[in-house]
């Protein structure tokens, strides 16, 4: 299975809204973001492979321990507004 299906069944499995946005800061010229749910999914397509492997390690450990997955997506769209 590619790391998009995989990703895409487990944000539909936890019953994720892909219209969530998480409100970030960003560099002081951008200020705050706004960055719904779905772009932090789609970025997490395109990264590099290596990278999508420890984005699924990392879920599929927080999802062990029933944590929330959200806070990491809030962490990975932090990265996006730097």
């Amino acid at each position: 299975m590619t790391f998009s299906k995989w990703l895409n069944t487990f944000v539909d499995e936890k019953g994720l809204d892909r219209k969530h946005v998480f409100e970030v800061n960003g560099s002081e010229e951008w200020g705050t973001n706004y960055i719904p749910l779905e772009c932090v999914i789609e970025a997490c397509m395109i990264v590099h492979k290596d990278d999508q492997a420890k984005i699924k390690d990392t879920l599929v450990q927080i999802d062990f321990r029933n944590g929330n997955v959200m806070d990491f997506f809030e962490y990975l769209a932090k990265g996006l507004a730097q």
